[in-house]
């Protein structure tokens, strides 16, 4: 049972993750690799949608993702990119990424084998994860403008969409973990986080939503 408290402190964590960004035209939309087939719906969108001439998905598999996933998370956008009308010679494949260091790097060695010059970059994830991606891209590659996109909607209904709720509060104190502490360790950029953010996040934390935090600081 999800206590009302920890329902709002999700809230509060998941409207902090949203950057606001409006999509426009990029060099390319990169569809960071996941549990979660939407962002492969929102990337061939943006795609369609003429913001985007290019996709590159990227991601091999993990805890969460080995056994609905097998072949990789990034050939699994593909082949949902595919049915959903995308053109395979609009679609690249990095399919050893497991991180969102790694999704970066190696997008980015991906583009410049394939000699596509980037300048900007549509940086498509889940709900809960924009402003964390978003700031291991500027740190990873930051002489590209990127734009962060993900599916629009609200929280509750993007559980729904899951269902497994205790699987998404989990991720996105995961998320907010890696906010405050990768900025020291040089993973990416440093964001200025609300206080809220903070008592919300130690409140979950103290619920037991902990399966995602990083090993070294559970506790």
């Amino acid at each position: 049972m999800i206590s009302v408290q920890a329902w709002a402190d999700t809230q509060e964590l998941w409207d902090f993750q949203q950057m606001g960004h409006e999509p426009r035209r990029c060099s390319v939309a990169i569809g960071l690799g996941s549990h979660d087939l939407g962002v492969a719906d929102v990337t061939a969108d943006l795609y369609h949608r003429g913001l985007a001439p290019l996709i590159v998905f990227t991601g091999a598999t993990s805890r969460t993702t080995r056994e609905v996933m097998p072949k990789g998370e990034a050939d699994h956008y593909r082949e949902r990119a595919l049915e959903l009308g995308v053109p395979a010679d609009a679609i690249l494949v990095e399919p050893r990424a497991r991180n969102t260091g790694e999704n970066i790097t190696l997008s980015r060695a991906l583009l410049v084998e394939r000699g596509v010059s980037v300048e900007s970059a549509l940086l498509v994830s889940k709900p809960y994860e924009e402003r964390r991606s978003y700031a291991t891209a500027c740190k990873v590659w930051p002489d590209v403008a990127w734009v962060s996109a993900s599916a629009a909607m609200a929280f509750a209904e993007y559980v729904d969409s899951i269902q497994d709720a205790r699987l998404v509060i989990d991720m996105l104190v995961g998320a907010q973990q890696r906010l405050m502490v990768y900025p020291e360790q040089g993973f990416m950029i440093s964001q200025e986080i609300p206080w809220s953010a903070y008592e919300a996040f130690e409140r979950l934390r103290a619920e037991g939503f902990t399966s995602r935090l990083l090993p070294d600081h559970v506790a």
